[in-house]
């Protein structure tokens, strides 16, 4: 495959891996422990991307500043960590891309915000850490995405430059950032979009509504792409 990019870079839960299941797992749990009903998976899915607090304002209502959050964020955290791998899986149709780029010498990584106490036990239980050219977690840089400095240390790692590198996500945030770093972004639609997302409107350079999809844009010349 001939390619202009050098690196794929994707973002974790909701673009590489689908970690609804288990994040709805721990959600759901948590609830159960307070006497509340399950939420369906459909109502999870589009807060998976949103991290503890998204989940825990949509199982809860609550938020930062009210004075149970902490407590139930740890608790949160404890179930989900413990449960880390049990359904999360790649996307269907990821494990052929990523073999296949490996086979062509295109190197790929992980910019997710989810903190390294997490990221590296999930990559690692799914044979993923040793294979990809670089991880940057949420806690890896002083300052998560949106800025630009996870992008850029992603390159530092991976030995390419931002414009040599095409960042995958399913979030504004992504885009922001990969956009500040002068990285190019498609979207996953097949991700965590919710139904109040516009993603048209976020300035990235298109669109995958699978992971095969991907190639239509490796295969672009940057300057078309751009």
């Amino acid at each position: 495959m001939t390619t202009a990019y050098k690196v794929v870079l994707f973002d974790l839960d909701g673009t590489l891996v689908d970690t609804a299941p288990d994040l709805g797992f721990a959600l759901n749990t948590l609830r159960q422990r307070h006497g509340l009903a399950p939420l369906a998976d459909a109502v999870i899915r589009p807060q998976a991307s949103h991290g503890a607090r998204g989940l825990l304002q949509l199982g809860f209502d609550i938020g930062p500043d009210d004075a149970d959050f902490q407590a139930l964020r740890q608790e949160f955290l404890a179930i989900y960590e413990a449960n880390i791998v049990r359904l999360s899986r790649l996307f269907p149709g990821m494990a052929e891309v990523l073999a296949q780029m490996e086979g062509a010498g295109i190197r790929w990584g992980v910019v997710t915000n989810k903190p390294e106490r997490y990221t590296v036990p999930l990559l690692r239980g799914l044979n993923l850490l040793e294979r990809a050219a670089c991880v940057v977690s949420g806690d890896t840089c002083a300052q998560p995405k949106p800025h630009p400095a996870p992008m850029l240390h992603a390159c530092r790692l991976a030995g390419a430059e931002a414009p040599e590198c095409l960042y995958v996500g399913d979030a504004e945030r992504d885009v922001e950032a990969a956009g500040a770093a002068g990285m190019p972004t498609v979207i996953a639609r097949y991700g965590y979009l919710g139904a109040d997302d516009r993603p048209e409107a976020w300035g990235a350079i298109g669109f995958i509504d699978a992971p095969q999809q991907l190639f239509d844009w490796l295969k672009q010349p940057i300057s078309e792409s751009t």
